[in-house]
């Protein structure tokens, strides 16, 4: 079964630098695992991420436009293990989700695929080995490297 969770909520912007400010202004805790090309808030648990719009379309191997193929955000559940983002990728198949990538090693050094839901709500199915989850599941992200 796919757990019902979220841990990651990404949204795809025109522009990292600009959304970044933005969220810090409005008092979003920047995690430390961040680069030019996305940001990630703890969100007491979920985590935000802001990516470049364009980037999220090719991740997730849809177009950038309006519509029911929507790629201007995803949302997010981070698993234990590889196999059981299979699984759950394979269950999420099986219920009518549409996979846009398959499971795969991806650049960052985890393991992730992505469906869409009858809308075209993306959802990315996610190991990060450098994401521990806790006891319920969520990511515990490093603290700022300021801090």
């Amino acid at each position: 079964m796919v757990p019902q969770r979220v841990t990651l909520i990404t949204l795809g912007v025109a522009d990292v630098a600009v959304s970044r400010r933005f969220y810090e202004g409005l008092g979003f805790r920047p995690a430390g695992v961040d680069n030019d090309g996305v940001a990630f808030f703890d969100m007491n648990g979920v985590v935000l991420a802001v990516f470049g719009r364009d980037d999220l379309a090719e991740d997730a191997n849809v177009e950038v436009e309006s519509g029911p193929k929507c790629s201007r955000m995803s949302l997010a559940i981070n698993l234990g293990s590889e196999a059981e983002v299979d699984a759950a990728m394979a269950f999420a198949a099986r219920q009518g989700g549409r996979i846009t990538q398959s499971a795969r090693k991806v650049f960052w050094g985890g393991y992730a695929g992505y469906f869409a839901d009858p809308d075209g709500f993306l959802w990315e199915i996610a190991y990060n080995p450098f994401w521990p989850l806790d006891g319920d599941g969520r990511p515990q992200l490093p603290p700022p490297k300021n801090s």
